[in-house]
């Protein structure tokens, strides 16, 4: 996953945020992002190169390229601090679970209690945006800012009814809402 330093660090360079401008306005291949930036096929491809190896980028199998616009929200939401887990005035049972089970914004282990499984599913339910659809590698890169078992805590989340999902793809529904 792309953090946001090193994102920043990508766009650090005039080469490089020539070509991801021109990847924003609908180049995809290395004539388009020459054509677009006036930059020579050596510079180019330099600039292509790094934002594939970064993750920033896919190479698609016809020689174009598809910046995947979803690291800025991943890394935004990385960036974050972590969710408030102290007590608030809200239930003090519940409040107890995450002091018991959240040490600087990471579960230290998924509790066994059923119970006390629900307390932390329901804070990670939170995560997701209602309504909005999130492929398995993006609920995996999420689910892991807490835990490293993200297959287990997925399948929680899917078993207990906080998210669904359908052919690799998951939403929110269920969970308290965030206000």
């Amino acid at each position: 996953m792309l953090d946001a330093g090193t994102l920043a660090g990508l766009l650090a360079d005039d080469d490089r945020r020539s070509v991801f401008a021109a990847l924003v306005l609908g180049s995809s291949t290395l004539d388009d992002v020459m054509r677009a930036t006036g930059l020579d096929a050596k510079s180019a491809g330099r600039a292509l190169a790094r934002f594939v190896e970064s993750g920033l980028v896919e190479r698609g199998d016809g020689g174009g390229h598809l910046l995947l616009a979803r690291a800025f929200s991943l890394a935004a939401r990385a960036a974050a601090p972590p969710p408030d887990t102290s007590d608030d005035g809200g239930d003090p049972e519940s409040a107890k679970v995450l002091r018991a089970f959240v040490r600087d914004g990471r579960l230290t282990s998924i509790p066994t209690p059923r119970s006390k499984r629900l307390v932390i599913l329901d804070v990670l339910a939170q995560e997701f945006e209602p309504g909005r659809r999130y492929s398995e590698q993006m609920v995996n890169l999420m689910l892991g800012k807490w835990h490293a078992d993200t297959a287990a805590l997925r399948r929680y989340l899917v078993d207990e009814g906080f998210l669904d999902r359908e052919s690799g793809v998951y939403w929110r529904v269920g969970g308290t809402v965030a206000t």
